[in-house]
């Protein structure tokens, strides 16, 4: 019944991928290191990201900033306004 045969493909085709319909045999463990490779680079960029991280002006107090977590600057920020908050209260 219709659609013709399986598409015709070159049988010897040579690429740095691995060629037509590929599936190599560690692809499982190529894909863990590429994916190890890739989250130790991230890591190491948001590192270097983090730690030289500055704010132009003080945010404002009990505001949400995601970078609240890693900035070294609002960090000490916060400790400041918490230590100024206990002086108050003394």
């Amino acid at each position: 019944m219709g659609g013709g045969g399986k598409i015709p493909y070159p049988k010897h085709v040579w690429s740095p991928a691995g060629g037509w319909y590929a599936q190599p045999a560690n692809w499982k463990s190529n894909t863990i290191i590429a994916g190890a490779v890739m989250a130790a680079i991230v890591a190491v960029t948001w590192n270097f990201s983090a730690e030289r991280e500055t704010w132009a002006r003080r945010p404002e107090p009990g505001g949400w900033y995601p970078s609240r977590n890693w900035s070294r600057q609002l960090k000490e920020y916060d400790a400041e306004d918490r230590a100024n908050e206990a002086a108050k209260k003394a």
